[in-house]
């Protein structure tokens, strides 16, 4: 019987594993390298800062980051930007959808299509931002108000916000709900 042995399966767990990594830190690198061209490669900056504090906590190796402010420093050419998408999910919860992309038609792309797999749609400009203020030192967004949501709800909200999280684009995903 073969893919039965221990190597094989510490193989397969590792492989997911690495998978993971890979994403996780594809994202983190993105993100410091957006924060780096802004920044213009300050190190003391704080949004600068805060990404590279992220992605340490995620345990991101040191010559990654130092890639990611480097390249950002370089004239890639490619330009980064930050946009914010509102939806409104399962029990009526407000969702912010941070993504950090080079390709704004790709990113609204993906993000309509998780949305819409999971039965919902983008709202328009403003419809959620309401629900939700921007922290000075941290930029990420806390809700003003809150939703109390059932349990079926809870669960496919759960669903929705892994499914967002998954895509390439997203960075962060923010909601308003208990």
């Amino acid at each position: 019987m073969s893919g039965h042995n221990r190597w094989t399966q510490i193989k397969h767990q590792k492989e997911k594993t690495d998978a993971y990594k890979s994403k996780i830190f594809g994202k983190f690198a993105k993100l410091i390298s957006a924060e780096a061209k802004k920044s213009k490669g300050n190190i003391s900056e704080p949004s600068l800062k805060a990404a590279i504090e992220k992605a340490r906590a995620a345990n991101m190796p040191g010559d990654n980051i130092e890639r990611a402010i480097k390249k950002a420093g370089g004239d890639s050419g490619v330009a980064m930007e930050e946009i914010i998408y509102e939806a409104y999910g399962p029990g009526g919860v407000a969702l912010m959808i941070k993504a950090l992309t080079d390709n704004r038609n790709k990113a609204a792309q993906e993000v309509k299509h998780v949305l819409s797999e999971n039965g919902f749609a983008i709202a328009a400009p403003g419809s959620a931002s309401w629900v939700f203020k921007k922290e000075p030192t941290t930029n990420n967004l806390q809700p003003i108000t809150t939703v109390p949501i059932e349990k079926k709800d809870l669960e496919k909200l759960d669903k929705l916000v892994e499914d967002l999280e998954n895509c390439e684009e997203v960075q962060e995903v923010f909601t308003n709900a208990e």
